[in-house]
């Protein structure tokens, strides 16, 4: 038997996509029976998502300061109300640089939303009100193990999606408790990129202190923005300079 056209193969799932919404009636006419299967499978997750089936995961997207989380955060829940989706929106309550319930992208886009706190119980939370289409949290480095757990049983259990915003490590490179979780149980990791001043990519930060010198002692947590924090590629974390 010879083995399958790594092409052709190709072709097939192109004309299977085609055939849930067929730019023209010749290219759905065109598949075969193996793409009108595929097409099945495909148009069959749609519709459960659509009847309230959805497969529901916990993302998390992580990265250094100044990445545009915030900004993602805010262009996802657009996308869903633009669509007729609910949402829901939560930040910490202890990052008030903006006043509390703000999420706040450095492009000046501003957005109200729900607080949570170290006794911030999702899984009661939800118990007693409606769930939206989807759960976006930013700031998420600041969640529990706890919440975490809380957030992941919540997308499997009851079909929601999760989305969490948040950086991966502290000022000394140590995780957060919550990123920690976060990079243990969420179903889907996203980095998202920014630049050290260098040009390298960035993936570290570093605290400064009023003379924009390094700070490496501290207390974990210090709410700051580019006053207190930079964004630096792995070099410039370890040696001081690119």
């Amino acid at each position: 038997m010879r083995a399958p056209n790594k092409s052709a193969i190709k072709n097939e799932h192109r004309i299977a996509l085609m055939c849930i919404a067929p730019i023209n009636d010749r290219a759905a006419a065109r598949a075969s029976p193996l793409a009108r299967a595929a097409s099945t499978v495909i148009l069959s997750s749609f519709r459960n998502s659509q009847s309230g089936k959805r497969l529901a995961k916990l993302y998390f997207r992580f990265a250094a300061m100044n990445a545009g989380k915030s900004t993602s955060l805010q262009q996802v829940a657009y996308n869903y109300e633009e669509r007729g989706q609910s949402v829901n929106l939560f930040t910490a309550a202890i990052d008030d640089r903006h006043g509390e319930g703000k999420i706040v992208s450095r492009l000046g886009v501003e957005r109200n939303s729900e607080v949570f706190t170290p006794a911030t119980n999702f899984a009661e939370l939800y118990r007693t009100r409606a769930l939206p289409s989807c759960i976006l949290i930013d700031e998420a480095q600041f969640m529990t193990e706890a919440q975490v757990v809380q957030l992941h049983e919540l997308a499997h259990t009851r079909s929601t999606p999760v989305i969490c915003y948040g950086l991966r490590s502290d000022f000394l490179g140590q995780p957060f408790p919550g990123s920690k979780a976060l990079l243990t149980l969420a179903d889907d990791l996203e980095e998202m990129k920014t630049i050290c001043r260098c040009g390298r990519k960035a993936t570290m930060n570093v605290r400064l202190d009023e003379h924009g010198n390094r700070v490496t002692q501290g207390e974990q947590v210090e709410i700051g923005g580019n006053d207190r924090y930079e964004a630096v590629c792995p070099r410039r974390f370890y040696t001081g300079r690119c």
